[in-house]
């Protein structure tokens, strides 16, 4: 029997072993400790850590924009029925999360960010957006779809950066 790009994937793929969750936002950091593509702990990245929750009750629970970027590529035959994003403007020691649709991403080039040499936050507040992003020269407010191609954009780079860094962490062990 011949399968069809889609039924390998679900067979055989990288990522055909997510965990299904009806309440994946009920104790999220407990059930999805670790980023499952860079194994940072999530916990300590809240500000800007995402769950990306497919149609299928997949689950995807990431460190970063980076991290989701990689699974929502991963993951292309499997729609997104909800992504959540740490909401860096919490006044919360762990932040709460929120729906990517209504938040406002500060892209920051000035600072680094978990995974990536640009920072990238989620706000679910778009004043306290806007006031981070004034603070800071080159600083932008977008939308979810537009730090989402800003980080496919830098990927290469972010990449060879990471690589980089954990030989050397390596090395010195």
């Amino acid at each position: 029997m011949t399968l069809s790009p889609t039924q390998w994937t679900d067979k055989y793929g990288l990522i055909k072993d997510l965990p299904k969750d009806k309440e994946p936002l009920t104790d999220e950091l407990k059930k999805y400790p670790r980023c499952r593509y860079c194994g940072m702990e999530r916990a300590k990245f809240s500000h800007s850590r995402h769950l990306i929750v497919y149609e299928d009750d997949a689950v995807d629970a990431t460190c970063s924009l980076h991290c989701a970027a990689i699974g929502l590529s991963l993951n292309m035959d499997r729609g997104p029925k909800s992504i959540y994003a740490g909401d860096a403007g919490a006044d919360a020691a762990s932040k709460p999360l929120v729906l990517v649709d209504s938040a406002s991403y500060v892209v920051d080039p000035s600072k680094p960010g978990t995974m990536t040499k640009v920072s990238v936050l989620a706000f679910a507040d778009k004043a306290k957006a806007e006031a981070a992003a004034k603070a800071s020269a080159g600083a932008e407010v977008v939308d979810f779809n537009a730090a989402l191609r800003k980080a496919y954009v830098v990927m290469a780079d972010d990449t060879i950066m990471l690589r980089q860094k954990r030989r050397e962490t390596r090395s010195k062990m």
